[in-house]
């Protein structure tokens, strides 16, 4: 019985969980370049390490070692992988640190001052970032592991107290590498906690698109890292602006991501671009009105032949009023993704009245307009765009069928004033595009569509158009009280 009990709330959580609109996937084949630009910053991180004076006393000699700088980092080795549980796992292995620091020695009356150059060797990192959603759904660097080991170090000591120098230099270059193994993991957890998460902040969740709609790139879990690349589930949903708390249900196909070959690849559901119609619909955008000169010149004579009938029969006034052509949207226009192509299906009306001045629009003609459209995907830089084509048009009248029959005369100018008129303007407006969820100055290079039944995929490789110093700098916190304060890690994750 509570077998029974524990199946079905499994069933139960599974028909309430919430299907994702669009998936990212991150390859194993983008960390090599992650860890190149990666690494340049760790480099500029780690030499902001600051040591604290070291100050001791041997016998007569009384020693101190301040203004201890980090000059230049060499990474011989290195490795990052994915990590189940961890997700990121960089490795460190037989680096070096160049140091300059000040000496002061005094014996007795005699004073001994200058700079010398000093080396660690066989330094050894490891750390682990943990990444998780926020409760705004938000991507997040939740935790930071790290152990770092200095092997040995070594000063060249010169001057007039040279031999002295040696005698200490066990003392010196032992209390210095103590305080090194200290400050290493301290300076990689703010790194993560605090600046990487500035440039995570970047990464849009709840944005306007325009006026009128916006998207909602939420995560609808934490992501989940295999040793071959790291899944994250999106909510990929529009909405109006006007109706911030609405949603469309999604009962779409769930896209699935399982290629490999290139670094990232982003697919999106039907429902993702329904959501994005239907949000348009209900804000109202989905109508087009045409009056006077705005109705082309052709059009507008045929239009006027073809309901000569009804024209003649009224007043004189309004014979030659300006003729006004309406499109009219019905209903939320829908989208079908298949392996032979993407199309949308948008039924409207089309509404032919004359417009005469201070009087009531005279209605000369109501039909139903059923078209298909073609849809080209396309991802740019960050910018998801689509380019649509007429492909089917069909005209007829919602009152009768002969009436349907006396429309066949306007079937070809009207599809041609379709696409003369109509597309180019709607294809100007799509072909700005719908910022996809990646962190400020990462772009999409050498993209590749792919449809399937219910939802398309998108592989392309990355590309820092900034760099991650350039992009952190910008969006760094402007209070440093409290990020010096959360960037402190906890004792057990530094490992002298």
């Amino acid at each position: 019985m509570a077998l029974v009990g524990a199946l079905f709330l499994a069933l139960l959580a599974g028909a309430q969980a919430e299907l994702p609109g669009c998936k990212i996937r991150i390859t194993s084949k983008a960390l090599e370049l992650v860890k190149q630009e990666g690494l340049r910053f760790l480099e500029q991180e780690l030499e902001t390490i600051t040591i604290p004076d070291l100050r001791g006393k041997e016998g007569y000699f009384y020693y101190n070692i301040s203004e201890v700088k980090v000059t230049e980092l060499q990474l011989t080795a290195s490795e990052l992988h994915f990590q189940p549980e961890q997700e990121l796992m960089l490795q460190i292995s037989n680096a070096s640190l160049g140091l300059r620091f000040r000496r002061q020695l005094l014996y007795w009356f005699f004073y001994d001052g200058g700079y010398i150059n000093a080396s660690a060797e066989g330094v050894s990192i490891r750390t682990a970032l943990q990444l998780s959603r926020d409760p705004t759904g938000r991507i997040k660097v939740s935790n930071v592991s790290c152990q770092a080991l200095v092997s040995r170090m070594h000063a060249a000591f010169g001057g007039t107290f040279k031999k002295v120098y040696e005698f200490l230099s066990t003392f010196i270059t032992s209390g210095m590498r103590f305080l090194l193994n200290q400050q290493i993991c301290p300076v990689l957890y703010h790194a993560g906690m605090v600046l990487l998460n500035s440039l995570l902040d970047t990464v849009p969740v709840r944005s306007n698109v325009d006026e009128l709609v916006g998207i909602d790139y939420s995560l609808l879990k934490d992501p989940a890292a295999s040793a071959s690349n790291l899944d994250m589930d999106f909510r990929g949903a529009f909405f109006p602006l006007a109706e911030g708390n609405w949603s469309l249900p999604n009962r779409a196909v769930e896209p699935q991501l399982r290629e490999e070959e290139r670094m990232v690849y982003v697919a999106f559901s039907e429902f993702f671009f329904d959501s994005a119609m239907e949000s348009y619909f209900r804000a109202g955008a989905l109508k087009l009105s045409l009056v006077g000169d705005k109705v082309p010149h052709d059009l507008d004579m045929l239009l006027r032949a073809t309901y000569f009938g009804s024209i003649v029969l009224l007043s004189p006034a309004v014979i030659d009023s300006p003729l006004k052509l309406e499109l009219r949207v019905l209903a939320p226009p829908r989208c079908t993704i298949k392996p032979s192509g993407t199309t949308v299906s948008v039924t409207a009306s089309v509404t032919i009245a004359l417009v005469p001045s201070d009087q009531p629009e005279v209605q000369l003609s109501s039909m139903i307009m059923d078209t298909r459209l073609s849809a080209k995907v396309a991802l740019r830089g960050k910018a998801l765009r689509v380019q649509l084509d007429l492909r089917r048009f069909r005209i007829y009248s919602n009152q009768s069928a002969l009436e349907s029959l006396a429309l066949i005369p306007l079937q070809t100018p009207l599809k041609t004033m379709l696409q003369i008129g109509v597309m180019p303007m709607l294809n100007e407006r799509m072909w700005r595009g719908v910022q996809i969820p990646l962190p400020e100055g990462i772009n999409f290079v050498r993209e590749v569509v792919t449809n399937h039944a219910g939802f398309l995929t998108i592989g392309a490789d990355l590309h820092f158009a900034k760099g991650l110093r350039e992009v952190i700098e910008k969006n760094r916190p402007a209070s440093t009280s409290d990020t010096s304060a959360s960037s402190a890690p906890p004792p057990a994750t530094t490992a002298a």
